[in-house]
């Protein structure tokens, strides 16, 4: 009975909870809290050029959570080098490349597994990919013939993704 008691007042706290828990703000209604607070900083650090601020916590369908963030100075995004990222981008310019992240992402993360989709090319073609993927680090191995993106990376792989969005 004591245990009973306590399911009870365990789902009644968890309903609670939930009830109280305020919906994340949505990026169409206006509401610039992250952008507010960038700005903010880039005040205390008295860049009056600004900054670019990227960020995201996202759960896969694998159930890895990430939560990321990167901000970056104006002046340092225009006077580095942007070589590598045409490296980066130009991984990503391929329709089967991206078909591989996503099913990465997706739980896929075999050689095997992957060689057995559609459309995506022979084994030797799949090969091809991934090493240019890994190449340009938006892929690491992981021992066995085994692929993920890198923690560092599920966040920035959809905000580039994102960016293409109108």
């Amino acid at each position: 009975m004591d245990l009973e008691r306590r399911v009870t007042d365990l789902e009644r706290r968890l309903a609670a909870l939930e009830a109280a828990e305020r919906p994340a703000p949505r990026p169409d209604e206006g509401d610039f809290w992250a952008l507010e607070g960038w700005r903010a900083r880039l005040a205390e650090l008295g860049e009056a050029d600004g900054g670019v601020l990227f960020t995201g916590a996202v759960r896969l369908p694998t159930g890895e959570q990430y939560a990321w963030q990167e901000g970056t100075l104006t002046g340092d995004l225009l006077d580095g080098d942007w070589q590598p990222a045409a490296d980066a981008f130009a991984a990503l310019g391929h329709p089967v490349r991206l078909r591989l992240l996503r099913e990465i992402l997706d739980g896929r993360r075999t050689a095997a597994e992957l060689a057995g989709l559609d459309e995506v090319g022979t084994t030797g073609q799949i090969y091809h990919h991934l090493r240019h993927l890994t190449g340009t680090g938006w892929l690491h191995t992981t021992g066995r013939g085994r692929y993920e993106v890198p923690p560092g990376r599920v966040v920035p792989l959809l905000v580039a993704l994102s960016a293409t969005r109108s």
